[in-house]
């Protein structure tokens, strides 16, 4: 595959999902519905946005709701192929088995880490849906971001991600409980921060937001170009970590994914397939489009 900058709006942006041993089902199901049905042109029904790959442990991965889903490759193949993939989708269920054995996804989660940190040329998303935030923990992604989980497991959250703060002598992670979805690091570079309109501080209260747009896709036609550098010097060497609560949360956050890779446009017209009312989450340093 040939290396990328960014996905780009003729051709579709590779998605891998990880399915570990008893994985919830409606967090992979929901998300996959999503981007398998966003197009990058809504009047042409062949122009997919997303292809998917899926990588798990064995042949056949079996959820816990005892449903059995067929994949692509295997974890090796996953890590030898990981510069192939825009977006990495870590799904919840089943966690206390993987977080005790400390097995995958976790060493891939890392990888596709490292990989951005080696490589901030090219962009890169890793989407965790519900208790799948707790792996991100486990490994120390979290380290210095904001995130969110299933409501039920914010305790549990906060616990890993003390730990793995203590344990890499790292920043603190900003657990948000009331959120359907968080995002961290911005894509763009629009301008000097004072008078960036996707910037919101805290002095800006009350401060009608503004119209414009942003994302990969949208603004691709846009005379002023991200900065390399400075995604460089952020966290993780500028990697988009989206962090979901539970199950449906997950169809909002990659509503939104939606919407910044491709268009908002594309991201409605799901919603309105799927007939879903989209439920914007929290966009961390920045406005939800």
């Amino acid at each position: 595959m040939a290396h990328k900058e960014s996905a780009v709006a003729d051709e579709p942006i590779d998605v891998l999902f990880a399915l570990h041993d008893k994985f919830n089902l409606m967090d992979f199901a929901g998300p996959l519905e999503v981007l398998t049905t966003a197009l990058h042109d809504q009047s042409d029904p062949a122009s997919k946005a997303f292809e998917v790959t899926i990588a798990g442990g064995t042949p056949t991965v079996i959820s816990e709701q005892g449903v059995s889903v067929q994949t692509h490759i295997n974890w090796k193949d996953a890590k030898e192929r990981l510069n192939d993939f825009d977006v990495l989708v870590v799904i919840g269920g089943g966690t206390d088995a993987v977080l005790k054995s400390k097995g995958e996804p976790l060493d891939l989660i890392t990888a596709y880490s490292e990989l951005q940190k080696s490589d901030p040329t090219r962009e890169r998303t890793l989407l965790s849906i519900c208790t799948g935030s707790l792996f991100l923990a486990q490994q120390g992604i979290l380290a210095g971001l904001s995130a969110t989980t299933h409501p039920d497991y914010i305790t549990k959250l906060e616990i890993l991600c003390s730990q793995a703060a203590t344990r890499d002598l790292g920043e603190r992670t900003d657990v948000v409980d009331d959120a359907r979805y968080v995002v961290n690091n911005l894509r763009f570079e629009l301008g000097d921060e004072d008078e960036n309109p996707y910037i919101r501080r805290k002095s800006d209260a009350g401060r009608r937001p503004s119209n414009a747009r942003k994302g990969s896709i949208s603004f691709k036609g846009a005379t002023r170009r991200e900065s390399i550098a400075r995604r460089a010097s952020m966290r993780l060497g500028g990697l988009r970590v989206i962090t979901s609560g539970g199950v449906a949360a997950g169809l909002d956050a990659t509503l939104y994914l939606v919407s910044v890779m491709v268009t908002e446009e594309s991201a409605n017209q799901v919603a309105q397939f799927m007939q879903l009312t989209w439920t914007k989450g929290i966009v961390v340093d920045g406005l939800d489009v």
